[in-house]
């Protein structure tokens, strides 16, 4: 189980004028894929670090799996939860093998069972074990060494993964595959991913469910299409560039849109899109095959309806609509 749960949550750092984490209350299901979202000093690395207990609250209580965390040993609780850094964190004088094994060696694992975990890590992450084990970090990538840093968050098996702007170091493109990688890895392992970053687009496409937050507040907790339909305020408008329809349409999954299937449902010749493309991607094949509605699948099975009208994004009948330029990056 991995569902985290922030209940009037403050921090506030001494010599301060006001708390970096502001009276947050939410929740993190199990299996979620959950960003943090802001400016620069909006409070959302503070949050995530007092999950693992980098930092503790001055106000309010955090649970994991229903448990107070501030009544658990801090060290065994930071073994329970994969944390991947931007800057990977990497230790310079231990091999890929010996990095990845860090919390299995804390746990007392035997040294076959640690070998196997870490090739099969270094496979699910694109690192063929025979090639990457013996290397040292200075011998990787950034691209590399960020996908032995989530190797090694995985090693123990925690439930639980925090992420603080894991690829804000990376090149543009490197940055896109790794952001697809770790799509596809929480689709099949299920984990509970918290995850930091101030890239919109990034936020968009990657989250379940987007925490926007400003001077320590959660201005708005919803998944990507409620937010861009329905933001909150001007601020969140703005933020996400409420005005770019196109490119809005090319970073929702459609997967976050779809309607459940009707009763009896059976697949019989309807034009399907898979669950992970994208809204601007269905658009095309709706307007392509001349339909009203898609079948969304995952591995080939159905599991949801598309209509046109699921597309509907800033609708400008709205109140909270408008016309803003879009914006990629807050500094």
């Amino acid at each position: 189980m991995g569902e985290l749960r922030f209940d009037h949550v403050s921090k506030q750092f001494s010599g301060t004028e006001r708390p970096a984490v502001d009276d947050c209350s939410l929740t993190v299901e199990d299996g979620k894929f959950i960003v943090l979202l802001g400016p620069s000093g909006c409070g959302k690395t503070t949050l995530l670090k007092m999950v693992n207990r980098l930092y503790d609250p001055t106000a309010g209580t955090i649970y994991l799996d229903n448990k107070d965390i501030q009544q658990s040993n801090v060290t065994g609780l930071r073994r329970q939860i994969g944390y991947v850094i931007q800057q990977t964190g990497l230790f310079p004088h231990m091999t890929v093998a010996q990095n990845i094994s860090v919390v299995p060696d804390l746990l007392r694992w035997d040294k076959a069972r640690m070998q196997a975990r870490v090739d099969e890590l270094l496979d699910l992450v694109h690192l063929p074990p025979a090639q990457y084990r013996d290397r040292y970090p200075s011998q990787l990538s950034g691209g590399q060494q960020q996908r032995v840093g989530v190797a090694r968050a995985l090693a123990g098996d925690p439930q639980l993964i925090l992420m603080d702007e894991p690829f804000g170091a990376i090149d543009a493109i490197t940055r896109l595959s790794l952001q697809d990688e770790t799509l596809k890895l929480q689709r099949q392992l299920r984990k509970t991913i918290l995850f930091v970053t101030h890239d919109v687009d990034e936020a968009l496409r990657l989250a379940d469910k987007i925490v926007i937050m400003r001077h320590g507040k959660i201005v708005q907790y919803d998944t990507p299409l409620a937010i861009l339909s329905q933001p909150a305020d001007d601020f969140v408008n703005e933020l996400v560039g409420g005005g770019d329809m196109v490119r809005q349409l090319g970073l929702v999954r459609v997967e976050l849109a779809m309607q459940p299937l009707p009763p009896n449902f059976q697949l019989d010749g309807q034009p399907t899109i898979a669950g992970d493309q994208s809204l601007r991607e269905a658009l095309s094949h709706l307007l392509r095959n001349d339909v009203e509605a898609l079948v969304v699948t995952d591995n080939r099975v159905p599991v949801g309806l598309l209509q046109m009208d699921d597309l509907r994004i800033g609708d400008p009948r709205s109140s909270q609509s408008h016309a803003v330029a879009p914006r990629q990056e807050i500094a």
